[in-house]
């Protein structure tokens, strides 16, 4: 295990802490606490959050997809990308992307027991050209891959371009190619900006929550997937736990390359 800092919250270890996982610490889930009191809905949202994650991921594995890029992947829980992806095609490709070492810990312990090959990148999210030359080492980018962003998105602040940053994976994928993005709402609950700013805070770093418009933005260029960008709970709903959920203050969309 990597040396860290327990004492600084992370944002894989907080979700985690929302999933009611147990890899996390007391910085962590002093974090989440904060974030708890100024949303409350924040629990049902990233427990929607994940429920989302595995609609798509079957989706796109339905659709043909046998390749996918998970970036900012978090602490393994039920229903991971590969479980999902491998119940549909057991030879489904997987790498994810993280830069926590108690999520690459996790990661090498899971990733022995897949049916198909399934890799890890220690990486952060905006070194795209690490991540993608070490997902080369297992994808293949001359076939379709499923780029994820779920919830991660966020913690990219503008003045990091993270509209660069989805662009350049994007652009390195073949046609046939699809994006996932789940990203917290600014313009959904009127204490969203409570959330980023405690959120903020209590990790040290800039969260940007971002509005429907610009959520929307990361897909410039490619093909929505019914119903768009909508509410995650609204995203192709198949369990009465997400028609009947509460306001999740997240969007969520998919959508092919052309």
């Amino acid at each position: 295990m990597p040396d860290f800092d327990t004492r600084v919250p992370h944002i894989a270890r907080i979700y985690d802490y929302w999933l009611g996982g147990k890899d996390n610490f007391a910085s962590d889930r002093e974090a989440a606490e904060r974030a708890m009191a100024a949303t409350p809905t924040i629990v049902p949202g990233v427990r929607a959050n994940r429920r989302f994650l595995g609609r798509s991921v079957r989706y796109m594995a339905q659709a043909g997809v046998r390749q996918f890029l998970d970036i900012g992947t978090g602490i393994p829980t039920a229903d991971n990308t590969h479980q999902v992806a491998q119940s549909v095609e057991p030879l489904a490709r997987v790498v994810y992307v993280d830069n926590d070492p108690i999520v690459l810990s996790h990661a090498r312990a899971l990733l022995t027991s897949t049916t198909a090959p399934t890799a890890y990148v220690d990486a952060d999210a905006r070194d795209t050209s690490k991540i993608l030359d070490q997902a080369a080492e297992l994808l293949d980018f001359s076939q379709p891959i499923a780029v994820m962003l779920i919830a991660i998105l966020h913690c990219i602040p503008d003045e990091d371009d993270p509209y660069r940053l989805v662009s350049d994976f994007t652009s390195a994928v073949a046609p046939g190619s699809y994006l996932a993005i789940t990203h917290p709402a600014s313009d959904q609950l009127e204490v969203a900006n409570r959330a980023a700013q405690s959120l903020t805070q209590s990790m040290g770093k800039k969260v940007t929550f971002r509005s429907h418009q610009e959520v929307s933005r990361f897909f410039t260029g490619l093909e929505f997937v019914d119903p768009g960008v909508v509410p995650i709970q609204d995203w192709r709903s198949d369990s009465i736990r997400d028609i009947q959920s509460p306001p999740t203050a997240m969007w969520g969309g998919v959508a092919r390359k052309p």
